[in-house]
């Protein structure tokens, strides 16, 4: 669904459009290889970004070129309670109808589709607090399982409607990615990581992010939102060069 009108959709606090950004974020050492991806895991957005990206980091792959993802945590919703909300409330309340927020949900399973996700905003019965869902990918980064850890989080939510609030789903999904479920448990019994997310996210917001997903290469902004794939191919050769370049001449 390359040519839809909901390409290159960014999430933000008040909803869903189509972004511009020329943020920046600091101190990444590598040379043209590292995407950050600023997101949060309730994003829908962000979840259809992550297959475009997957299907143009395939395309670059067969032309000799390689990447590593990070996943970096932005809270849409920051001021969300530790046991978040119900969804079909919280959404009419902040799209101003549930009318509005089902024409929403309908549109997001539409592009969802066209990249081969099942988005089931039906089985969806609350709205988390996403912060022990990024300390969980974070977690699941230090043990060099993030992205499966990301991907199991997102389609917990999206495909599943599961509580991603909850320790015990973010416990299995981060089994699914590879992990020992009572470690991530025993993990998220503590308050390890938590105030690293929140000076993360304001790091991001500091750095010029209003939504997600935004894309970055060694902490250079490239876009923000569910760009195709073409289109992301083409902004990583891009950006690849230029840094690249620049090094040379440096």
């Amino acid at each position: 669904m390359d040519n839809d009108s909901s390409t290159g959709m960014v999430c933000g606090p008040d909803g869903c459009e189509v972004p511009a950004t020329d943020a920046r974020l600091p101190d990444i050492a590598a040379i043209g290889t590292r995407i950050d991806i600023v997101s949060d895991a309730i994003c829908p957005w962000c979840y259809v970004g992550k297959r475009q990206l997957e299907r143009a980091l395939a395309i670059l792959a067969e032309e000799g070129l390689h990447f590593q993802v990070h996943w970096n945590p932005f809270q849409l919703n920051p001021d969300m309670p530790k046991e978040g909300r119900d969804r079909a409330a919280y959404r009419a309340w902040k799209f101003g109808s549930a009318e509005k927020s089902a024409a929403i949900d309908q549109r997001i399973n539409e592009a969802a589709a066209a990249v081969g996700l099942g988005f089931r905003t039906d089985l969806m019965t609350r709205t988390p607090n996403t912060i022990d869902a990024h300390r969980t990918i974070w977690f699941a980064g230090q043990n060099g399982v993030q992205d499966a850890a990301m991907e199991a989080v997102f389609k917990a939510y999206f495909i599943e409607g599961r509580d991603i609030g909850d320790h015990a789903v973010l416990a299995d999904c981060a089994a699914e990615a590879g992990l020992p479920r009572q470690a991530v448990l025993d993990f998220l019994a503590t308050d390890i990581a938590d105030q690293e997310m929140r000076a993360a996210d304001q790091a991001a917001r500091e750095a010029g992010v209003s939504g997600v997903p935004s894309f970055f290469l060694d902490g250079h902004g490239l876009f923000s939102g569910a760009m195709p794939a073409e289109t992301i191919a083409s902004a990583l050769r891009r950006g690849q060069g230029i840094l690249r370049k620049q090094q040379d001449a440096a």
